[in-house]
């Protein structure tokens, strides 16, 4: 099939790159000429694991191209994804001028009958609206179609999800327009899942409300854990066994962050407002992520005082195998240390460049864990890198001025620690000193 996939951001490009590599003739189109330039070279302007590659062969079997035209986009096609962005407004609510625009780009300059597949996130009703925006501007006599096909794609993860995701969600409102969409997707084996068009808009945000709200619990838990001496871990453990629960997202840390649920849990609060819902539950998730990504440096004040000290921060995006630092928790982490008078070099081995126009040289950064916490008088665990979880313990006694870690994705086994000098300090876990193991040495 022919497909044009409206923006290049993370998920335009797994989307676009995804399926090219199904069979199907793929054009990805951006406003941003600089981006275009750069996928034309085979330069992704994302860090994603597997899909530069993914790339190279679409683009070398001639399946994959960019462009930044609207006629070479629009004109010719059976199929368009939106994939463009949808932030948010200081009240939570998205905002839709990219949507809008591009309804009035597709109405323009569409030639022939289409389906609009929407996978950006969007308010429920506004693939209704979306058809509306399309027509009023049509240019000529042709079929519009609209479906909403949310994605489900985690950073980091992407490529597996869109290969082997746990379902795909299609909403329509025709069974036939859904058969048609769904048959794109047919070499892969995923459940589909067929609905109305409003119920797949919500699905998506109530997926990752209720997952947010999973992490949130927990971490609540965590907090309890540290004032009745219970560990986390154990805790959650325990409960990940019960198939009603299940284990995933029962991680205690310091709190979610990224591109999706932050944006996602603040829309779906102003949903329900809009209907005059009051989401007191989501209400608190949001809180208690807030508190919870400050957790850290509270920590950190009750034991020292950090003025003039120097800080390693360890891990800078919102989460490992990606560059993002869209809502991450080490932005607030820095800020707070900075605002109490710390001296902050920063390790991540993908982010850095997208911490260096927040933080400018306000910061010092480094690609090495080591460097990062050379001579330094305490190290924060903020993203938990495969690097940074697998970094020897006896490194932090070696190279620091005082092996003093607190780790808000608790990466290490208090086991472990224990065998080290270290000030371990970690989430709904037990705190470890050096003077509690100084008869092992």
């Amino acid at each position: 099939m022919k497909i044009t996939v409206v923006g290049t951001g993370y998920v335009g490009l797994v989307t676009g790159i995804g399926l090219a590599t199904l069979g199907h003739s793929v054009t990805c189109f951006d406003i941003d000429e600089q981006k275009i330039r750069l996928l034309e070279e085979n330069e992704l302007p994302i860090y994603e694991p597997g899909l530069q590659k993914l790339l190279e062969d679409a683009v070398l079997k001639q399946k994959l191209s960019f462009t930044s035209k609207r006629e070479e986009a629009y004109e010719a096609v059976e199929y368009i994804f939106v994939a463009v962005g949808t932030p948010s407004y200081s009240d939570g609510s998205a905002n839709l001028t990219h949507i809008v625009n591009m309804c009035r780009d597709i109405g323009m300059y569409a030639k022939q009958d289409v389906i609009v597949v929407t996978k950006s996130t969007v308010p429920v009703g506004t693939n209704d609206a979306m058809k509306e925006w399309i027509q009023a501007a049509l240019q000529t006599d042709i079929s519009v179609h609209l479906v909403s096909n949310p994605e489900f794609l985690r950073e980091g993860c992407g490529v597996h999800d869109f290969f082997h995701g746990d379902r795909i969600v299609i909403g329509a409102e025709k069974t036939e327009i859904a058969k048609r969409v769904a048959n794109l997707y047919k070499l892969l084996s995923i459940e589909v899942f067929t609905t109305d068009v409003r119920s797949a808009e919500m699905i998506k945000y109530a997926s990752n409300a209720f997952l947010a709200t999973k992490i949130s619990f927990i971490n609540e838990i965590s907090s309890i854990c540290e004032k009745v001496q219970a560990d986390v871990t154990e805790v959650a453990a325990g409960m990940g066994i019960d198939k009603r629960i299940g284990p995933h997202f029962l991680q205690a840390g310091i709190g979610y962050g990224g591109s999706c649920f932050p944006k996602d849990t603040n829309a779906l609060v102003q949903i329900a407002g809009n209907v005059a819902h009051d989401f007191r539950l989501l209400k608190a998730v949001i809180e208690v992520n807030n508190k919870q990504q400050a957790s850290l440096v509270e920590k950190a004040e009750k034991v020292m005082n950090l003025q003039g000290k120097r800080v390693a921060v360890l891990g800078l995006s919102f989460k490992p195998n990606t560059d993002d630092i869209r809502e991450a928790p080490s932005l607030l982490i820095i800020e707070q240390l900075l605002a109490r008078g710390a001296h902050v070099i920063a390790y991540d081995p993908k982010a850095i460049l997208h911490a260096k126009r927040i933080f400018m040289n306000r910061v010092q950064y480094s690609m090495d864990i080591s460097e990062a916490i050379i001579k330094a008088d305490v190290a924060f665990i903020v993203t938990e890198w495969e690097s940074i979880r697998t970094y020897p313990i006896a490194k932090y006694v070696q190279l620091m001025n005082e092996s003093i870690v607190f780790d808000g994705r608790n990466c290490y086994a208090l086991e472990e620690v224990e065998q080290y000098a270290v000030d371990y300090y970690s989430i709904g876990r037990r705190v470890i000193r050096k003077r509690d193991v100084s008869h092992i040495f």
